[in-house]
Protein backbone atom coordinates (compact mmCIF):
# COMPACT_ATOMS: atom_id res chain seq x y z
CA UNK A 1 0.00 0.00 0.00
CA UNK A 2 1.43 3.33 -1.09
CA UNK A 3 1.51 6.19 1.43
CA UNK A 4 -0.12 9.35 0.09
CA UNK A 5 -0.01 12.83 1.58
CA UNK A 6 -3.29 14.18 2.88
CA UNK A 7 -2.39 17.81 2.11
CA UNK A 8 -0.31 19.33 -0.65
CA UNK A 9 0.98 22.73 -1.65
CA UNK A 10 1.93 25.72 0.47
CA UNK A 11 0.60 24.25 3.70
CA UNK A 12 3.37 21.68 3.79
CA UNK A 13 6.21 24.12 3.20
CA UNK A 14 7.05 26.15 6.28
CA UNK A 15 10.07 27.99 7.61
CA UNK A 16 12.40 25.74 9.59
CA UNK A 17 13.03 28.49 12.14
CA UNK A 18 9.74 30.28 12.81
CA UNK A 19 7.10 28.16 11.03
CA UNK A 20 5.93 30.94 8.71
CA UNK A 21 4.62 29.81 5.29
CA UNK A 22 4.97 33.16 3.49
CA UNK A 23 8.04 34.52 1.71
CA UNK A 24 9.82 31.17 1.72
CA UNK A 25 13.28 30.73 0.18
CA UNK A 26 13.33 27.19 -1.15
CA UNK A 27 16.46 27.33 -3.29
CA UNK A 28 19.23 24.97 -2.23
CA UNK A 29 16.62 23.17 -0.08
CA UNK A 30 16.78 25.88 2.62
CA UNK A 31 13.08 26.36 3.48
CA UNK A 32 13.68 29.56 5.45
CA UNK A 33 11.40 32.62 5.29
CA UNK A 34 12.84 35.92 4.10
CA UNK A 35 12.83 37.47 7.58
CA UNK A 36 14.75 34.61 9.18
CA UNK A 37 17.05 34.50 6.15
CA UNK A 38 18.22 38.05 6.81
CA UNK A 39 19.24 37.04 10.32
CA UNK A 40 20.99 33.80 9.36
CA UNK A 41 22.43 34.72 5.93
CA UNK A 42 25.94 35.50 7.18
CA UNK A 43 26.17 32.19 9.01
CA UNK A 44 25.13 30.37 5.83
CA UNK A 45 27.89 32.08 3.84
CA UNK A 46 25.89 34.67 1.90
CA UNK A 47 27.29 38.16 1.39
CA UNK A 48 25.45 41.47 1.01
CA UNK A 49 26.88 43.49 -1.88
CA UNK A 50 24.94 46.77 -1.69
Amino acid sequence: MKYELKYRGRGLRKCKICGNARGLIRSYNQYVCRRCFREVAKDLGFKKYS
